[in-house]
């Protein structure tokens, strides 16, 4: 079981979403985050007053897989989110120690689905 995280651009969110029920990925946890990375951010002045904006939109994905499904799902998202352009976003997998279904006290691959 692994965890995929993703933070793509706001604007990207249906289409990595679509992506990700074309390859049978129809569970996630989707936010709305502020962050910066090579991206760095932008200046505008507003009323005179000139500000630097570093902190810029961002929609992060979390997504419990089973281990089979990991590579469709990183697919799935690089082709939705993908612009070639500087800013597209990240991508993290990390090991899922454990998944528990609330409400039938599932555990392990079957909680996940």
């Amino acid at each position: 079981m692994k965890l995929i995280i993703a933070v793509v651009q706001p604007e990207k969110l249906t289409d990595v979403k679509e992506a990700l029920a074309a390859a049978k990925v129809g569970k996630m946890t989707v936010s709305s985050v502020i962050g910066c990375g090579a991206q760095g951010g932008y200046t505008e002045s507003y009323r005179g007053a000139t500000t630097e904006v570093n902190l810029l939109d961002k929609a992060r994905f979390e997504i419990a897989v089973n281990d089979d499904f990991v590579e469709p799902a990183i697919e799935a998202i690089i082709k939705g989110a993908r612009t070639g352009k500087i800013g597209d976003g990240k991508i993290f997998v990390v090991p899922l120690e454990q998944c528990i279904r609330v409400r039938t006290g599932e555990t392990g691959s079957e909680a996940i689905g």
